[in-house]
């Protein structure tokens, strides 16, 4: 087998979402021992299959890109000769695609990489054993390696795959301070806060911050727009809140999309409540704060910056407070303001090139089994359309291609489904749970 440095490294991306085809997409580039990468990308068919427009916002391009279902995308890496799997997908998808994988019997397997989008603040033990059988399972940060491994540890499972890194997309230039200027970046999430009253709450306190300092120009940084999905639900997209705010909004401020380092390249304090942004304005150096009007809770994410040094209030923040880093959290946080994010995909790229010399790499095998989760792992792999040998299950094979006027009618109907859906979400779910209140 070729060393694999001295020409393109084939790398297939399976993403469900448009932030996880970003993380997956640049941690493909920097984890292969090569320079030269022929990219794949997969998306995976489902209520958050990125939109064109979402996928143009990411600004990461593939040598190819296409919308598939699971079982396309088994057939896929067994037709193909992919050296590296990255499997960017919410924990479920993972496990089930690592059972797909192993049953398709490949001799010559490719090398399984997966890992987190960003800040791992809930559902430890539950994501990691539903990732553990890949080959290398990265970790963003020396917080979160330690934590990796010691779930596995606990568990009695090989926890030689964690692999330390750091976010992919951290970059751009470092702040300085420009004369004249003071713009404020609320970075929204979509599912954190929850509620209504929240999510108003955190537009109220940012609206009334423009008022209060008229000469700043204070930005909503959205994710997605209404009927958009990403990695999380949004029921109560802040641009319908904000059409409802009483008193309009003032000339200072103004909702915007966009890549997220274009709009930190403008950003002198960085406000969330616990957004992954906060990691990228971080390295950058710019100014940080993490809300704790809400509370410090695990709900919330916020918890995860303990210690930071970063937790303020907007009556704090009103007041001229600025947050100043704790140098030991960012330290054990990959977030690598020091310069030493130019190496942080070393060793995971080291793993890569030694896992690609192996003759024959063992058998995927993930801790949960039929025998050691058959109260669990069925009816998951069952949902992905796969038995429990992981093989498909009868109903679920190929289909021929669709193309000209059957491809344009499954695609309606596709959009229409989605659309459906989304209505759902946004519309009819919320008034189902607020009437659950009365």
């Amino acid at each position: 087998m070729p060393t694999r440095t001295s020409e393109a490294v084939r790398v297939a991306v399976l993403a469900d979402s448009d932030t996880r085809w970003k993380w997956g997409a640049l941690t493909a580039r920097r984890i292969a021992p090569s320079t030269s990468v022929e990219l794949s990308g997969f998306l995976l068919r489902g209520r958050a299959t990125p939109t064109a427009r979402q996928l143009a916002e990411v600004g990461v391009r593939a040598d190819d890109l296409r919308e598939v279902t699971g079982g396309e995308f088994l057939r896929a890496v067994k037709e193909g000769t992919y050296d590296v799997v990255v499997l960017a997908l919410v924990g479920g998808g993972v496990q089930a695609m690592l059972h797909g994988l192993a049953a398709l019997g490949i001799e010559r397997r490719p090398v399984v990489v997966t890992g987190y989008v960003g800040v791992v603040y809930e559902k430890l033990s539950d994501g990691l054993l539903l990732r553990h059988g890949a080959d290398v399972v990265l970790a963003n940060s020396r917080h979160d390696a330690e934590r990796f491994r010691a779930v596995y540890e606990g568990v009695g499972a090989d926890a030689s795959c964690v692999t330390e890194a750091a976010l992919p997309f951290l970059g751009g230039a470092p702040y300085q301070v420009v004369d004249g200027r003071h713009t404020v970046v609320f970075a929204v999430q979509p599912s954190v806060p929850e509620s209504r009253a929240d999510r108003t709450y955190l537009l109220r306190r940012l609206v009334e911050h423009a008022r209060l300092h008229p000469e700043r120009e204070v930005l909503l940084k959205l994710r997605s727009k209404p009927g958009e999905h990403t990695t999380h639900l949004e029921e109560l997209p802040y641009q319908k809140l904000a059409e409802k705010l009483p008193g309009g909004l003032p000339s200072n401020f103004r909702l915007v999309y966009g890549h997220m380092g274009e709009v930190l390249d403008r950003t002198d304090l960085l406000v969330t409540v616990s957004s992954t942004a906060a990691l990228e304005a971080l390295h950058r150096r710019i100014p940080t704060a993490v809300l704790t009007d809400l509370g410090v809770r695990e709900a919330l994410g916020n918890h995860h910056f303990l210690g930071s040094g970063l937790l303020v209030s907007w009556d704090r923040l009103d007041g001229g407070h600025r947050p100043v880093p704790d140098t030991d959290w960012l330290s054990r946080q990959g977030v690598a303001a020091d310069g030493s994010y130019d190496n942080a995909f070393d060793e995971a790229r080291k793993r890569v090139a030694e896992l690609l010399l192996v003759p024959g790499l063992p058998a995927l095998a993930p801790y949960y089994t039929p025998a050691t989760a058959p109260g669990y792992l069925p009816a998951l792999l069952t949902r992905h359309h796969l038995a429990p040998d992981g093989t498909p299950l009868a109903g679920a094979a190929p289909r021929a291609e669709a193309t000209g006027v059957r491809r344009l009618v499954r695609d309606a109907v596709r959009e229409v489904a989605r659309g459906a859906y989304r209505h759902g979400v946004q519309r009819v779910a919320p008034v189902i749970r607020r009437m659950g209140e009365l």
